[in-house]
């Protein structure tokens, strides 16, 4: 049974979202795992993404990365960034480290669900199967979404929810 992860969110237009470290669809590489978990090699380096095409009267992005097949009940989220400003239509590669420098003037940081203000990389637990990872750029119609720096992933889906006027969505995958 596949689940569409967006159904019950508002329909929105899509724009395009590209990275030089993924190809939509495929494994991640080993710098994305989470060596932080114990993966062996994994770097948990953020990927780079660059998007386009986002709607008309885009004030900021917000940027997430999830895991809906973690064994939680919840799923995982892995990163979350907000208030990355209109002008802004890319990340690099490590921009999710703990200190945040490589994003742009403005964007936070929220705590992923270990806790912790960065990008963590992927870590299936052995013999789980094949995860997906969703890599959503959301386009928004406000320049500061107004979430605390400790808001939840969550809290902050919740804050967006009347204010998408756009989705990009790539997704990579893992295995164990």
């Amino acid at each position: 049974m596949t689940i569409d992860l967006f159904a019950k969110l508002p329909k929105v237009a899509s724009f395009e979202v590209t990275s030089t470290d993924i190809t939509d669809g495929q494994p991640f590489a080993k710098a994305q795992l989470s060596g932080m978990s114990g993966v062996k090699g994994g770097k948990d380096i953020s990927p780079q993404l660059s998007w386009n095409g986002a709607p008309k009267g885009t004030k900021s992005y917000v940027v997430t990365i999830y895991d809906p097949d973690a064994p939680t009940g919840s799923g995982f989220w892995h990163w979350a960034v907000a208030n990355i400003p209109a002008s802004v239509t890319q990340l690099q590669s490590g921009a999710g480290d703990d200190k945040g420098l490589k994003l742009p003037s403005g964007a936070i940081q929220l705590h992923n669900d270990a806790s912790l203000a960065r990008f963590m990389g992927a870590a299936p637990p052995h013999g789980h199967g094949q995860h997906r990872y969703l890599i959503v750029i959301h386009a928004l119609d406000i320049e500061d979404i107004g979430v605390p720096i400790n808001a939840t992933p969550a809290a902050l889906g919740f804050q967006m929810f009347s204010h998408r006027l756009g989705r990009a969505v790539l997704t990579a995958t893992a295995e164990l």
